[in-house]
C-alpha cells in the first residue's frame, strides 16, 4: 500500500486512458468528509489497481506543496521509510524519486518513479526503475468552492516484485490508502492554518 500511496510522495504518465471520476456513491461520501478508495485487480494480472480521493478544504496549491513534499511522505504513508528526489529539472516540471517502503510483513521495496508536474493541477507517474514490475498513476487536483477547497483523485497500477497472494496485498492497499489521505488532509490543513 505504502507504494500505493508512496505515489502519495508522487508520480509520471500523460494522459493514462484509464483515468478515472468518482460515481454518485463516491462524491456522496467525499462530500460527507470521507475518504473514497477502492482497489480491484488489475485486468492485465498485476496486484491491484488504486482509486481514491478526498476533499481538502484548503487551496490547490497548498494540497500539491503537500503532495509533493518528498520529507513529508514518510509522514504520511506508515509503510514508507524513505523518500528521496534523484534528478530535478531546473524548470519544475518533473523530477525522479526513490521510495523505499517496508510493508508490514513484507520484505522492503525500492522504487524509482518520473513525475511529470502539470502545476497545481496534475502529477503523471511511471517506473523508471527500482523492484516493482509495474508502477504508474496520476494525482489530480481539482478546485472545489471557488479555488478555496481541493478534491484530489488518485489512481495507481503497481505490481509488487515478490510473490504474495495478490488478495493480501490488495488488503493491505485498503487499510493504508484511507490512512494516507486522511494524513494528507491532516498537513494541508495544518499547512494552510486550519
Amino acid at each position: 500500500m505504502r507504494l500505493a500511496l508512496a505515489c502519495l510522495a508522487l508520480t509520471s504518465l500523460s494522459a493514462p486512458a484509464w483515468a478515472w471520476a468518482p460515481d454518485a456513491a463516491a462524491v456522496k461520501r467525499l462530500e460527507s468528509g470521507r475518504p473514497y478508495v477502492d482497489v480491484r485487480p488489475d485486468p492485465s494480472g498485476s496486484a491491484g489497481v488504486i482509486r481514491a480521493a478526498i476533499d481538502i478544504a484548503a487551496p490547490r496549491e497548498v494540497v500539491w506543496s503537500v503532495v509533493t513534499d518528498c520529507g513529508l511522505a514518510p509522514r504520511m504513508v506508515a509503510s514508507l521509510r524513505s523518500c528521496r528526489v534523484l534528478e530535478r529539472d531546473p524548470a519544475g516540471r518533473w523530477d525522479v524519486r526513490e521510495h523505499v517502503s517496508r510493508p508490514r510483513i513484507l520484505p522492503p521495496v525500492r522504487s524509482v518513479f518520473r513525475s511529470e508536474y502539470q502545476r497545481p493541477a496534475r502529477i503523471t507517474f511511471r517506473k523508471a526503475g527500482g523492484e516493482l514490475r509495474m508502477l504508474e498513476g496520476e494525482w489530480r487536483l481539482e478546485p472545489l468552492n471557488r479555488g478555496q477547497a481541493t478534491r484530489v483523485l488518485y489512481e495507481q497500477r503497481a505490481a509488487f516484485p515478490y510473490r504474495a497472494p495478490d488478495a493480501l496485498i490488495r488488503m493491505g492497499m485498503r487499510r493504508d490508502v484511507p490512512q494516507a489521505l486522511l494524513a494528507l488532509r491532516r498537513e494541508a490543513l495544518a499547512r494552510a492554518g486550519r
